[in-house]
């Protein structure tokens, strides 16, 4: 009805459509640029290999990743070729592609 009486009101401006396809179209570059990061960027937690280890474990919240590199994962692959816990058992698999095999122990 406001537009009836002002007829004026509902039209942009050279200048405001102007603003208005910068704006989006720098709205449009962050959103590519986002995608093209997400896509291109290693997931840094995408599995074990060259001496890190990930290992995902049932949570409260629903999982949880467990990611240790170096000193941290030798001495994670060791504890879970020793013990029996759930955690171990999961471990053991990803331990072995990490290259963190259990040291055969001599009679």
């Amino acid at each position: 009805m406001y537009a009836k009486t002002n007829p004026g009101a509902g039209r942009l401006t050279a200048r405001g459509k102007r603003i208005l396809a910068i704006v989006g179209g720098c709205v449009i570059l962050v959103l590519a640029g986002l995608g093209i990061w997400g896509a291109l960027t290693p997931d840094t937690y995408a599995g074990s290999g060259h001496g890190c280890v990930s290992v995902t474990v049932p949570s409260s919240t629903g999982g949880a990743t467990l990611h240790y590199c170096g000193s941290q994962a030798r001495s994670f692959c060791r504890t879970a070729f020793r013990s029996q816990d759930q955690i171990s058992l999961r471990a053991r698999p990803q331990c072995v592609l990490a290259g963190l095999k259990p040291v055969a122990t001599r009679p």
